[in-house]
């Protein structure tokens, strides 16, 4: 029978196994005898040993060979028999024998045999968390005091126009609903954050259904849209318009403030022909408040994404301006005919929503007979939640109140009190890891939201004493307010789609660190033309979240006094220039978020999608008058005697400079590649 013979060769090796640990055990035996001793007979075999012994054989090199021969078997033709019944009769022959307890000192201890263990999926570890808290503050005062005259003129108080921005301030809090958000790492705050936007909205949502879609206020415009219209569509002060304005096309001449231009290369004359003209250049105002912001993020970088729970998206942009521009100019002033008219104050608020799908170059090979599609796969697998998280916090508070006496003097004069620049910059850019899967096991919170606030109060003063010629040209107005805001969403182009079977067992896979890919993975269209896939699997919530706040605050009071000259009797063409506005109040936000890189987001849960829009502004005609100062001193106190000859037609220009400060805060990231190696 053929399993005798099987038997049969079992046990030959088994008596080979007994020989080997019996001529082991000779061994041992031998080494513990002793040997004959130096007295003792000489055995014959010792006679070789001899100084006289010599040999005929040849030594020859080692020649290793294994002599075989295959025993011979007697193969009985028989009834033919299924193998695998042969097979398992084996099976139950050999568990018979195991089941007698049979001692087994030729294969040592039954503990020492290792079974081989089935192979197991090997996971990799994930990139981290990255989050980032930037918080910018500028605080500038530069409350000057200059009098050119020989007499005594009281300063003034300007505390009010703190107040009456304090009060500007809680104005604009009604537009700006999200302002007054904390800054959170945890999923448990970014939850907490999502749902008072969502509630807001859908308040906001109700409110819509019943008919009343203000905020109560008497604004100059105020406006409230719900999942506003993307990309070819802009808002502007309330209304739908097709083209971006320009910053650089509404931006006032700065005047003596402006930066000086580089010199050319050219051999032109420099050389001024009539140095001492008869002029006063007067720049109170000409101010640049600015705040900057700047985040695209990629988090993680995916073709295809899979979503176990819910997906919460929320976009949301609220801009308000507040401002007061009620300028007093003496009647002399006013109605002189070289007095240019005033202009006004420009105020914007401008958002723009845009959507877009990341176009990839294809990894199918179309000129292939049959399609590619990946058959291994590399996973790394984060335990817990991840979180991409970008804080930016802008402020600005600059006051530049001026009270100035300024008279012609024969010569050429300039005053800069103005022209103050303070900048917040802050740019991010996070780029994350490359994966052609991410599963993630919770849910996903992607948030971003911009509040962006402009306050300024430029309520100016300009007087005349008797005997001033009224040929003065001011500019009290010329103002800009621009707030500008863009969230821009690169993602899934169509509708989220229902979750595969497989990628249910593909998580499930994963869990149990199954090393075979699950056959439907292997071919979805999504990947076709790959060979392996890099897959992330994220146990916990996944929350993205990008929260822009900035608040811009300018207060250009100023209060000028022309007096007569009483250097010059004669001083009939005298040139006066007086600026007190053409100040620029910038605040520019912009928000690039790639969601995904391809086209392919699968869902199990629910879809929370929201976008929100709330503009507003309100014009402030404040009519609070100034009062002098009581003892006190103002931040600068300049003053200027010209004690020159009073028939001074020769006598120097003068230049004054008590402004053209600066300032600059700039906040990025030390390490510009922390969140790539992440």
């Amino acid at each position: 029978m053929h399993i005798e013979k099987i038997s049969e060769i079992i046990a030959h090796f088994i008596g080979l196994f007994e020989m080997t640990t019996d001529e082991m055990r000779l061994r041992t035996n031998y080494a513990e005898g002793a040997g004959p001793g130096a007295d003792g007979p000489a055995l014959p075999d010792q006679d070789a040993f001899t100084a006289a012994f010599s040999s005929d054989l040849q030594l020859k090199d080692y020649d290793p060979g294994i002599n075989y021969k295959s025993g011979s078997y007697e193969i009985e033709f028989g009834p033919a028999r299924h193998f695998g019944r042969v097979f398992e009769e084996s099976l139950e022959k050999l568990a018979a024998i195991a089941g007698k307890d049979i001692p087994l000192p030729h294969f040592g201890d039954p503990t020492d045999i290792v079974l081989t263990d089935e192979p197991e999926l090997t996971v990799f570890a994930g990139p981290g968390s990255a989050i980032s808290h930037v918080l910018q503050v500028n605080a500038l005062y530069d409350d000057d005091y200059l009098d050119m005259t020989d007499g005594v003129h009281a300063p003034r108080d300007t505390s009010f126009v703190i107040e009456r921005l304090a009060d500007f301030s809680t104005k604009a809090e009604i537009f700006t609903p999200f302002a007054s958000l904390h800054r959170t790492d945890t999923y448990d705050g970014a939850l907490k954050i999502a749902e008072d936007l969502e509630s807001y909205i859908q308040n906001a949502q109700n409110t819509e259904d019943s008919g009343t879609t203000s905020l109560g206020t008497d604004a100059t415009h105020e406006f409230i849209r719900l999942d506003p219209e993307v990309n070819d569509t802009v808002y502007i002060n309330g209304k739908a318009e097709t083209d971006i304005p320009v910053l650089d096309d509404f931006l006032p001449d700065r005047g003596l403030a402006k930066l000086p231009e580089e010199p050319d290369d050219s051999n032109t004359s420099v050389e001024q022909a009539d140095p001492s003209g008869n002029s006063l250049d007067v720049t109170a105002g000409a101010n640049l408040v600015v705040n900057v912001a700047s985040v695209i993020n990629t988090s993680v970088i995916t073709s295809v994404t899979a979503v176990m729970g819910n997906y919460h998206q929320v976009d949301a942009i609220s801009q308000a301006f507040v401002y007061s521009d009620n300028d007093e100019i003496a009647s002399t002033l006013h109605s002189s005919d070289r007095s240019g008219e005033a202009a006004g104050t420009i105020a914007k608020n401008i958002a723009l929503f845009e959507h877009s799908t990341f176009e990839a170059s294809s990894h199918a090979d179309t000129d292939a007979a049959e399609p590619i599609f990946p058959n291994s796969w590399r996973v790394s697998v984060i335990d817990g939640d991840v979180s991409f998280v970008q804080w930016i916090e802008q402020y600005q508070f600059v006051t530049d109140n001026d009270t100035m006496t300024v008279i012609t003097s024969g010569s050429e004069t300039t005053v800069l009190t103005g022209g103050n620049t303070s900048i917040n910059f802050s740019s991010f850019f996070g780029m994350g890891m490359q994966y052609d899967l991410v599963i993630i096991g919770g849910n996903v919170l992607d948030i971003n939201s911009i509040t962006q606030i402009s306050l300024l109060y430029d309520n100016d003063w300009v007087r005349a004493e008797d005997g001033v010629d009224p040929g003065a040209e001011l500019q009290t107005g010329n103002n800009l307010i621009w707030n500008f805001a863009s969230i821009h969403n690169v993602g899934t182009g169509g509708p989220f789609e229902a979750m595969p079977d497989y990628m249910v067992d593909t998580q499930k896979a994963i869990e149990d660190r199954d090393p075979n890919m699950p056959e439907g993975l292997s071919f979805d269209v999504n990947f076709q033309g790959y060979a392996s896939l890099n897959v992330l699997y994220i146990t916990g919530n996944l929350y993205d979240m990008t929260i822009i706040k900035q608040v811009s605050i300018l207060g250009d009071s100023d209060d000028v006094t022309q007096a007569a000259s009483t250097i010059l009797e004669n001083n009939p063409d005298a040139m006066v220039t007086i600026d007190t506005g053409s100040n620029a109040v910038v605040n520019i936000a912009e928000i690039v978020d790639y969601d995904s890189f391809g086209q392919t987001t699968y869902l199990a849960g629910q879809l929370y999608s929201d976008a929100i829009l709330i503009q507003g502004g309100l014009v402030e005609h404040d009519t609070t008058q100034p009062q002098p100062v009581d003892d006190r001193l103002a931040n600068e106190v300049i003053a200027f005697l010209d004690n020159d000859d009073p028939a001074g037609g020769d006598c120097a220009d003068g230049v004054i400079n008590a402004g053209h400060d600066f300032s600059w805060s700039s906040t990025h990231p030390a390490d510009v590649m922390q969140t790539m190696v992440a």
